[in-house]
């Protein structure tokens, strides 16, 4: 399953301890909205491409 985990004010750590936990067998992309490293269109093709999005 290919998750994408949206940090919306960075990571914190309950949010890196499931990430952590999922990354063992699942496909994980994590998106930092406070670092800004992506553009709109880029996160919106993520979210449309993962079977599950996980917002922080």
């Amino acid at each position: 399953m290919k998750i994408l985990h949206i940090l919306n004010d960075g990571p914190n750590a309950l949010a890196d301890q499931v990430i952590k936990v999922q990354s063992k067998e699942h496909e994980l992309k994590v998106v930092d909205l406070s670092k800004k490293q992506m553009s709109y269109e880029e996160i919106v093709d993520e979210i449309f491409s993962s079977s599950k999005v996980i917002s922080w």
